[in-house]
């Protein structure tokens, strides 16, 4: 493909989420929305009447079977993300699908593996990896500039809305967790979840996850939409620096502590060895530009060029794997469930 070619796009599922979809295609640089889809027969409706200029599907064989459409964006619920996927995959389209993936871990491997075998991108909406933010934080873990990573924690909470179809895990989660794996950059060996159903019965509003990974490092998760903060924040330590992302902030998102453990030379006592380093806070400058259109050019410009995304399906995979044994996890009272390797023909 030339890097001039026109890449024609449809969005599948124009709710609340993939309205914001529909409007940043709609002005993309090098991009046409081709076509909305919607079952929804008032909502694609009224997605038309904005974007008169697109196509409205009522039905995804039409986006299928489109020749004007090169890439499509699956918006509609977490349940109707894997047969609409397989069927774009199929019909040989090049797909990005919203967080989570899919709701099954096998649904995900199948995804992966038709993505290869037909050539096709699979992309998955892990919003938070374009976030210049988050790309502080992992450019940060890798220059070393915060010494060895040695455990991150997140917190995404606030009294806000109660959903009946899915529970906190799975609605919240999938964010931070997509984080934690990229930061980290290993699958944990196993996941550990408590979660309790105050306001609905079976629909956890509050979960802790805890992670282990095989480099020895730690991650914990906090979901909850009962909770009196509104927070999204992630504290990463390692062992020269710590970094807090706190993405309510308005403008200073990020904060350098040059705080540590330092260990003296040969000391006799261990305890006398220790000393606590505490240094400036840097509060660096970061691009406040709206992670999503970031994440919808990146799609644009990886079915242009035929590259990776930063968020591929594999990355949707493990985000999955990990919402799987946590919610086993869940069910099992907190006992901690192991993650098994990915399979050899999708890695």
């Amino acid at each position: 493909m030339s890097n001039s070619q026109t890449i024609g796009v449809a969005v599948v599922g124009t709710g609340d989420w993939g309205a914001n979809l529909v409007r940043n295609f709609a002005n993309l640089p090098g991009t046409r929305l081709v076509a909305v889809c919607d079952a929804d027969a008032p909502r694609l409706a009224k997605t038309a009447a904005a974007y008169p200029s697109a196509k409205a599907y009522a039905d995804v064989a039409q986006v299928a079977a489109d020749p004007d459409i090169q890439g499509v964006v699956v918006s509609a619920s977490a349940v109707s993300h894997f047969p609409l996927a397989q069927a774009l995959l199929e019909a040989g389209k090049d797909v990005y699908v919203e967080k989570p993936l899919t709701l099954k871990v096998e649904h995900a491997e199948t995804l992966c593996r038709l993505a290869k075998t037909k050539g096709r991108i699979l992309m998955v909406g892990h919003l938070l990896l374009y976030h210049p933010g988050v790309q502080y934080l992992k450019k940060s873990v890798q220059d070393g500039s915060i010494g060895d990573l040695l455990y991150v924690y997140s917190q995404r909470v606030n009294l806000g809305k109660v959903r009946k179809d899915e529970n906190a895990l799975w609605s919240f989660a999938p964010h931070d967790l997509s984080v934690v794996l990229h930061l980290v950059g290993e699958e944990p060996v196993d996941v550990a979840a408590r979660g309790a159903a105050f306001l609905q019965p079976g629909v956890e509003d509050v979960v802790f996850v805890d992670m282990r990974f095989p480099s020895g490092r730690m991650a914990h998760v906090h979901v909850s939409w009962l909770d009196p903060h509104k927070l999204r924040k992630f504290t990463v330590v390692g062992t020269q620096k710590m970094i807090v992302f706190d993405d309510m902030e308005a403008s200073e998102k990020i904060k350098v502590y040059d705080k540590g453990v330092d260990r003296a030379g040969q000391v006799v006592s261990y305890g006398d060895a220790l000393t606590v380093r505490s240094g400036d806070i840097l509060i660096p400058k970061i691009s406040l530009q709206e992670p999503l259109r970031l994440e919808c050019l990146h799609f644009v410009e990886c079915v242009r060029e035929r590259r990776t995304p930063l968020t591929d399906g594999l990355g949707g995979l493990r985000v999955v794997k990990v919402l799987d044994a946590a919610q086993r996890s869940l069910a099992a009272g907190g006992a901690p469930v192991k993650v098994e390797p990915l399979p050899q023909e999708v890695a």
